[in-house]
C-alpha cells in the first residue's frame, strides 16, 4: 500500500489485523474501526463464514486500508482476497462510481491483474456477488415501512424493482432504530456495472 499512501487522491493508512507488524492495531482501534463501518467484524464469530472455512487463521492476513478523507476502503483477506469500496454522503451516485472506477484501476495497477473469466466475470467467494463483483447501495430511512420494526413491508417494496434489503450493518444485521436501511440491485450476473448503478438510480426514484 506505499504507493496508494504516497498518492494525494487514495493516500491514507494501512490498519493490519496481524499481530506483530508495524502496521498492527490495538483492539480498542479495531473496534473503533468496526463501529465506524470501515473494518470488518471479526469473521471467526461469524458461523457462516466459519463453516464455509474463509475465516480460517483469523485473524492473519487481514486488515484495511482507509483513505485520508475515509470514503475510499479496501479491506483486506475478508470474503475475497480484496474487497474495493467508495462511499460518500450525498445523492450523485455517479461522483461514487466514478471514484470506484477511478480506485479499482489504481489497486489493479499495483497489485497486478485481477483475476477475471470471460465468461463469469470476477469469480468471488460468495456467489451473489458473481459477475461484475460489484455491489452498489445506499442507506434510506424508511419510518413507515419499518414501523413494525423489521424490514419486511420494505423487502415486499423493493423485490418488484429488483433491489434487495439489509440491515443497516449489512447482511445479517437489523435495520436501524431510525428505520434506516441497505438497499441495493439484487443482479450482479449478466448485467454491466453502469446498469447496476442505473437500477439502483430507478429504483429509488419509483
Amino acid at each position: 500500500f506505499k504507493k496508494l499512501i504516497a498518492d494525494p487522491a487514495y493516500g491514507g493508512q494501512y490498519y493490519s489485523l496481524t499481530p506483530g507488524i508495524p502496521e498492527s492495531i490495538s483492539d480498542e482501534t479495531y473496534k473503533k474501526l468496526v463501529k465506524d463501518h470501515l473494518m470488518f467484524k471479526d469473521m471467526a464469530a461469524d458461523t457462516y463464514l466459519t463453516s464455509a472455512g474463509i475465516s480460517s487463521a483469523w485473524p492473519f492476513g487481514r486488515g484495511c486500508y482507509v483513505s485520508a478523507d475515509r470514503e475510499f476502503i479496501v479491506w483486506v483477506g475478508e470474503e475475497d482476497h480484496l474487497r474495493i469500496m467508495c462511499m460518500k454522503k450525498g445523492t450523485v451516485l455517479n461522483d461514487v462510481f466514478d471514484r470506484l472506477k477511478g480506485a479499482c484501476d489504481v489497486v489493479e495497477k499495483n497489485s497486478g491483474a485481477f483475476a477475471h473469466s470471460p465468461s463469469y466475470g470476477y469469480v468471488t467467494s460468495c456467489p451473489t456477488n458473481l459477475g461484475t463483483g460489484m455491489r452498489a447501495s445506499l442507506h434510506l430511512q424508511l419510518p413507515n415501512l419499518t414501523a413494525d420494526g423489521t424490514e419486511t413491508k420494505a423487502k415486499a417494496v423493493c423485490k418488484p424493482l429488483g433491489l434487495s434489503v439489509r440491515g443497516a450493518g449489512g447482511e445479517h444485521t437489523p435495520i436501524g432504530s431510525d428505520g434506516t436501511v441497505d438497499i441495493s440491485p439484487s443482479a450482479r450476473l449478466m448485467i454491466e456495472e453502469a446498469d447496476i448503478i442505473v437500477a439502483l438510480f430507478e429504483g429509488i426514484k419509483l
